[in-house]
């Protein structure tokens, strides 16, 4: 289960979370994009913890299911106005995994799925293969190929000074924590977090100006051009 973008042990999980995003914009980029205030929304594999307390905040009723192979949401037909997977969840595209949201999806409803994006600080700490990092926001990835859009939001993870993240990274990451805390100027990282987006049903189409989501409400024409790369530290809707 995933409240967090990288498993890592206990002992360490917990400054991460306190220091993860600490404006608030994921859950911000979530309403927008939902909204998720004042509605049914289904947290897949994502535990109590940081993000659901977030999107209550905002007034999201939340329920939180378990991720299985396949997918088997244990709610009625049409009963939900938002799924929302973080990390874990809907890693790539399963069809049948769409069948079964759209299933438990109201008319208009969403489907929201958080992934990393890389080009950023934070992916340094990682394996450069990871699919998020590449595949994945590609035109012909799972995401754009099967009725999604992407907003890309600029976040940070953020610490009280650089010693505090230095000793954060060397104690979770090694090696490989310790040369970036080498290069680091201020006490925060740049990390880029993908949000693909779909309306219940959405499908692609090709036209004359390149991919654009066709189905039901906001997959239809939420306003942003699938083409567009989203400008320096601002969010916004395009693949790569």
């Amino acid at each position: 289960m995933a409240d967090l973008p990288i498993d890592l042990p206990a002992n360490v999980a917990g400054r991460l979370a306190r220091a993860l995003d600490v404006e608030g914009k994921i859950p911000r980029a979530l309403e927008a994009l939902g909204p998720v205030g004042g509605r049914e929304v289904l947290l897949v594999d994502v535990p109590e913890g940081l993000m659901s307390h977030r999107l209550q905040e905002l007034g999201a009723r939340l329920r939180h299911v378990a991720a299985a192979s396949p997918l088997a949401l244990p709610v009625p037909d049409a009963s939900v106005d938002v799924v929302i997977g973080l990390w874990s969840a809907f890693r790539g595209v399963d069809p049948a995994d769409l069948v079964e949201t759209d299933r438990v999806l109201r008319p208009n409803g969403r489907l929201l799925v958080v992934h990393d994006y890389g080009r950023d600080d934070v992916c340094r700490l990682r394996d450069a293969d990871l699919p998020e990092y590449g595949s994945w926001s590609r035109r012909g990835g799972p995401f754009l190929s099967g009725g999604f859009r992407i907003r890309v939001v600029h976040c940070f993870w953020t610490f009280e000074d650089l010693e505090d993240q230095r000793s954060f990274l060397v104690e979770a990451f090694g090696e490989q924590g310790a040369a970036l805390a080498e290069t680091a100027r201020r006490p925060r990282l740049s990390w880029n977090v993908a949000i693909y987006h779909r309306t219940r049903g959405g499908v692609v189409a090709e036209d004359g100006d390149g991919l654009v989501a066709v189905g039901t409400g906001a997959a239809a024409g939420d306003g942003h051009g699938a083409r567009r790369r989203p400008e320096p530290g601002r969010s916004g809707d395009g693949p790569r």
